[in-house]
C-alpha cells in the first residue's frame, strides 16, 4: 500500500509542478517578445560603418569577369568606382547588395561604377547569387583573394571608393547603408 501512495502525486505537488510549468511558459513568452522587439528595433535602426577618409593610389588589379574575360581597375580611370569585396556566404554582404544596386542605378549615368569582387568562390557559386539579386554592375571573380591582399584587408564586406584620377578616397570595413552612401559618395561623383 505504501508503494501505491508513493506513485500517486499529492494535490499540492501537482499544483507546485503546474506553477513551475507556468513560470517556464511565462519566461519563454517574455524571451520571445524581447527577441521580437529587438529584431524590430534592429530592422528600423541602421547599423552601418562610417567610411574612413583615405588617400592612396588605387592598386593594380586584374581579375576575371563572370563571362571569363579579364578586367582591370585601370580600365575604369575617369569614373568614380566603388569596389566592393564580398562573398555569397557573408550575411552583411547579402544585406547591403540591394542598397548597392539602388545606388548604382541612381548614379551610374553620372560616371559612377560599381565593381563587386567575390572573394574566393567559384563561378558556380556566384552566378545564382547574381541572378537572384539581378545585379546590374560588373561582378568579378577573385578565387585567390588577390583584391583582399592589394587592398590590405581580409574583412568582408569591404568597400573602397576610387575617384576619377585613380585615388582611393573612402574605405568601408563592414556593411554600407543607403544613408552613408548618400552622405559621402555623391560629392566625389560631382568632383
Amino acid at each position: 500500500m505504501d508503494e501505491l501512495q508513493h506513485t500517486h502525486s499529492s494535490p499540492g505537488r501537482v499544483i507546485a509542478l503546474m506553477l513551475v510549468g507556468f513560470g517556464f511558459l511565462a519566461l519563454g513568452i517574455s524571451f520571445f517578445m524581447t527577441q521580437r522587439d529587438s529584431a524590430s528595433y534592429a530592422s528600423t535602426t541602421e547599423f552601418s560603418t562610417v567610411p574612413a577618409e583615405v588617400n592612396f593610389p588605387a592598386p593594380e588589379l586584374t581579375l576575371t569577369t563572370l563571362a571569363g574575360d579579364e578586367a582591370s581597375l585601370s580600365d575604369y580611370r575617369g569614373s568614380v568606382v566603388l569596389v566592393n569585396l564580398w562573398a555569397t556566404w557573408c550575411p552583411p554582404c547579402t544585406e547591403e547588395m540591394p542598397t548597392l544596386k539602388a545606388f548604382y542605378e541612381k548614379y551610374h549615368s553620372q560616371g559612377f561604377e560599381l565593381i563587386a569582387i567575390d572573394q574566393g568562390e567559384t563561378l558556380e557559386a556566384v552566378v545564382p547569387f547574381v541572378k537572384e539579386f539581378a545585379l546590374p554592375f560588373p561582378v568579378w571573380l577573385d578565387t585567390g583573394s588577390q583584391a583582399g591582399i592589394v587592398f590590405k584587408t581580409m574583412n568582408l564586406p569591404s568597400s573602397y571608393v576610387i575617384d576619377r584620377t585613380g585615388q582611393v578616397r573612402l574605405m568601408w570595413i563592414g556593411g554600407i547603408s543607403k544613408r552613408n552612401l548618400e552622405k559621402y559618395v555623391p560629392d566625389i561623383i560631382k568632383d
